[in-house]
């Protein structure tokens, strides 16, 4: 058996995991934002859905981005993150372990760690797949409170 379970039975789809380590990350990036998915047209027969973990590393952000036509939801598993969005990322939310964030598509923002010494894991939802569309980054010192480690 592989590490990655995924069988097609006489054109019946049924149930897959991808194992611990298996996961795909060959995935959309944005700069410090780190993501893998565990469910993916990649590797899956999914085909309205990614699934998956995204990490910041201490004291890092994403790129300035868009998900394009994708609605996208998290669960922040640990850490301190932040979300920048609106007119040159004024705006924020703050959120921490056991926080849901939804970000409607084609919104504009940046995803932070506030944290310099502890990382930023949360699982992330999107459909119809993880559409990554990386835009101008700005400098750090337009972002209310962000430091980099």
């Amino acid at each position: 058996m592989t590490e990655q379970i995924s069988q097609q039975v006489t054109d019946q789809v049924v149930p897959v995991v991808t194992r611990k380590g298996a996961e795909h990350r060959d995935t959309g990036q944005s700069g410090g934002a780190v993501r893998i998915s565990g469910v993916s047209t990649q590797h899956t027969p999914a085909t309205k859905i990614w699934y998956g973990q995204v990490s910041n590393e201490p004291g890092y952000r994403s790129f300035p981005h868009h998900h394009g036509e994708a609605e996208t939801g998290g669960y922040v598993l640990r850490g301190q993150g932040r979300i920048y969005f609106g007119e040159d990322y004024k705006e924020f939310l703050d959120m921490t372990e056991g926080d849901w964030v939804f970000v409607p598509p084609y919104m504009p923002h940046v995803e932070a760690n506030m944290s310099t010494t502890e990382e930023l894991v949360w699982l992330t939802a999107r459909t119809p797949e993880n559409i990554v569309v990386n835009l101008d980054d700005v400098d750090d010192s337009t972002l209310e409170g962000y430091r980099r480690v």
